[in-house]
Parts: structure tokens; C-alpha cells; sequence
């Protein structure tokens, strides 16, 4: 039987991947509190596309928080606009939509929300294979982002555990949505475009990553592309 009493904050972009975790979470018997952020970015469909999945799993809250120093920071193709977003993946380079020190600075902010509401675990989508090469996704920053949380919260100081848990860090693009589509994750309702229109460009690397992962796992995606390069 599931504990109903758990909490779990979800860091939700309004992406594929946070809402895959809002599934699982759930599907753990999770009682679900959502935090998104304003951070900067060049567009603010990902924040009203979260602020949807959030209604359709009719979380506890949902926090919307204002970070948008990132994008006075700049450094990223996603908070510069002086800066293109390039329209293919380069594997060799961190690329230029790594937005520094994101993860980083999210997973803070959830650790403190998180020893606000006594919640027992945070979840977030991040993949250490269809990682675009971005450092913060890979599986060494999250175990030591844990060891981190431990030394530094009072509510783990004080022997109530809150941990940081990746459920898609081993997991490629297409066996996270063969697994979302199993909890009935509304991928209908996420955005992955690094543009930000109603249609999605079809170019971008978040675009390309997406594209090929619901062709490998055998499903059409349901939002609408403007475009749709052959994968």
C-alpha cells in the first residue's frame, strides 16, 4: 500500500523529462509540491506548459520561483540573445545551451523548499545518456550534490532524510517515454523546443533528442513541429 503521507518536490520545467518525473513520483505514492523557475530563460512557454502538467497532476503546490539573474549572468544561447541557438548537435563540445551552473542552482533552491514542507525526496529529469553533454546531468554531480544535502540542511542534520533521486539518469530519451506513456504522462501538454513558439522547430538539439527518441521507442509525438528533419 502506498504512504500517502510521502512528499516529493518535482523540479518541473514543463519539459518531457520533468514530466515524466511528475509520473513516476506520483506512481511512488508521492503527495506532489512542483517548482519551476523564471530563470532567465528567452521564452516562457516551458513555465506555462508546467504550470499545465502541474493541473493535470493536481499537485499540492506549485512554486514558481524568480531566479532571472542567469540570464544577466548570460553564457547560454538560452538566456542571450545574442547568442544563436544552433540547429544541430555538436557531441564533441559542451554546447552553447548549457546554461551554467543551472542544475546546480535548481536543486539548491529545491533542497530548501524541500526542508520547508518535511518532504522526503526531490526529483528531477535529469539523463546521464541523452545528456546533450551538459556537465550538471551526469551522475557524479548528483551523488555529490546528495553528499552536499546531507552536510548542509538541517532537516538531514537532524535525522530526517531528504535525497535527490534521477528515476531517467540510466534511462535513454526513448525508454523514458516508453515508460512515461505506461503512467500516462501527458507528453501532449510538454515542450522541449529551445525556441519557444506554439510550433516547435523541429532543429534544435532538444528538438532532434526528442524527434528520435519517440521514433526509437515506437510512438508519434503529439505535439506539432514546424518542421521535422529526417532522424
Amino acid at each position: 500500500m502506498k504512504n500517502n503521507d510521502k512528499k516529493a518536490v518535482v523540479v518541473l520545467s514543463g519539459g518531457l523529462d520533468s514530466a515524466s518525473c511528475m509520473g513516476i513520483a506520483e506512481d511512488e505514492g508521492y503527495k506532489l509540491y512542483a517548482l519551476t523557475f523564471h530563470y532567465g530563460q528567452r521564452h516562457s512557454r516551458e513555465v506555462e506548459q508546467a504550470k499545465k502538467i502541474a493541473e493535470h497532476y493536481q499537485v499540492q503546490e506549485h512554486k514558481i520561483v524568480n531566479i532571472d539573474f542567469l540570464k544577466e549572468l548570460g553564457g547560454s544561447a538560452l538566456t542571450d540573445e545574442n547568442i544563436d541557438v544552433p540547429k544541430k548537435m555538436n557531441q564533441d563540445n559542451i554546447p552553447v545551451t548549457y546554461v551554467p551552473a543551472r542544475n546546480l542552482i535548481f536543486l539548491s533552491c529545491a533542497s530548501a523548499y524541500a526542508e520547508v514542507i518535511k518532504a522526503e525526496a526531490i526529483y528531477t529529469g535529469v539523463s546521464g545518456v541523452d545528456y546533450s553533454g551538459y556537465p550538471d546531468c551526469r551522475p557524479e554531480f548528483i551523488e555529490s550534490l546528495n553528499n552536499t544535502v546531507r552536510l548542509a540542511t538541517k532537516r538531514n542534520i537532524e535525522g530526517e532524510k531528504t535525497k535527490i533521486y534521477t528515476p531517467l539518469i540510466n534511462l535513454s530519451k526513448a525508454d523514458t517515454i516508453t515508460l512515461g506513456l505506461k503512467l500516462n504522462v501527458p507528453y501532449e501538454l510538454t515542450t522541449s523546443c529551445y525556441i519557444g513558439e506554439e510550433y516547435a522547430c523541429g532543429e534544435c538539439d532538444s528538438c532532434i533528442l526528442r524527434l528520435k527518441g519517440f521514433k526509437e521507442a515506437g510512438f508519434k509525438d503529439p505535439i506539432p513541429y514546424k518542421n521535422i528533419q529526417m532522424i
